[in-house]
């Protein structure tokens, strides 16, 4: 359905996204996740229309709909496609009914199916109660719950979103995001929603696209992602707590973690590889052995009927999940036990090697 084919933007001398190209099945529901700055939105506004790519092709359902080679592009009115910002832009002199029936007019529906149209996204989105309220008198998550129903209403076959429950409180993003993956399976539209969230993507995606510095770091389902993280950037944001990522030094005929030398060695001779560990796989003690680094408690929080310890030294953080908290208090030293092998490796440059 969506083929996004070696799109490069341009800014001047800037490259926001940087030969990216993904491609998902009609129905999908695609997440562009990234910290801030890495080219998410403004990949999402190029998809919109609202951005013309510098190099590359946009593609909607075989249709081309941009290509920056030939600096040609189709209007955002004619792309079959509904984008919802992360301001609700909500016309504020019109009722939630009219905000909603506006783009049915634009598009030259009868009168009658456009009453009928609005009454049934009304309904699918829980506000029919609110038809005839207007903006100022509803609640930030019924805006963009209207938000939502009028890009819905002339049924466009690509919905975008722009981090549209970042405006929410923790309580209603949850439940925000149970109503958008129902409304994704009532709709069948392919869907593209852009997040620095790692939760709301693990949690709504059939497909995830993980973007740093424009780049695309690694394209997957989430469990693909979480089982098989293609680099070191991917195997710490994603994942919830996130990977430890380890430095194993060359040091003569061994290796030093730390200050202290483990029998770990890395698949390929370099003086300086990450060896990757799973918070699960992370022992605390009170007391050192052989395989373990002694750092300053510096946090403990119960997760999930377990509890979460967090030790820092000397910049390294680790993090792991045990069933018993240690017997320590903050700022005292705990013992972070590592497992006889790291989940996998990866070199300087954060390419996995193994």
């Amino acid at each position: 359905m969506l083929e996004i084919k070696n799109i490069t933007k341009r800014f001047g001398d800037v490259e926001a996204v940087k030969n990216v190209s993904i491609t998902v099945p009609d129905g999908s529901f695609l997440v562009l996740l990234g910290p801030s700055g890495c080219g998410k939105t403004t990949l999402l506004r190029m998809l919109a229309g609202l951005e013309h790519p510098s190099e590359g092709q946009l593609i909607f359902a075989g249709q081309t709909v941009s290509d920056g080679d030939k600096n040609w592009t189709v209007d955002p009115a004619k792309r079959n496609s509904g984008l919802v910002f992360q301001s609700y832009a909500l016309w504020p002199h019109m009722s939630v009914r009219g905000n909603v029936e506006w783009p049915l007019k634009v598009g030259q529906m009868s009168k009658a199916e456009r009453i009928a149209r609005v009454d049934e996204v009304l309904e699918l989105l829980d506000i029919h109660q609110l038809a005839e309220r207007y903006p100022n008198e509803i609640s930030g998550g019924q805006q963009q719950r209207v938000a939502i129903a009028r890009t819905i209403a002339p049924k466009p076959g690509v919905l975008l979103f722009d981090e549209p429950l970042s405006n929410l409180d923790a309580k209603l993003r949850v439940e925000m995001r149970t109503e958008l993956m129902r409304l994704h399976r009532a709709t069948g539209a392919t869907t593209v929603y852009v997040t620095h969230d790692q939760i709301e993507a693990m949690t709504m995606a059939t497909h995830v696209a993980v973007m740093n510095h424009g780049r695309l770091q690694q394209f997957g389902t989430p469990n693909e992602l979480l089982e098989s993280p293609a680099t070191s950037f991917v195997a710490t944001f994603v994942g919830t707590p996130p990977n430890n990522m380890i430095p194993v030094v060359k040091n003569g005929s061994g290796y030093k973690v730390g200050p202290k030398h483990m029998p770990f060695e890395p698949p390929k001779q370099t003086p300086e590889s990450l060896a990757m560990f799973r918070a699960e796989a992370l022992h605390v003690r009170c007391e050192e052995s052989s395989t373990s680094l002694p750092m300053e408690l510096v946090e403990m929080s119960a997760i999930a009927g377990r509890t979460m310890v967090t030790a820092l030294r000397d910049g390294l953080r680790l993090t792991a999940i045990v069933d018993d908290a240690p017997k320590v208090r903050i700022g005292e030293t705990v013992h972070m036990e590592l497992p006889s092998q790291p989940a996998c490796w990866f070199g300087q440059d954060g390419e996995r090697l193994i």
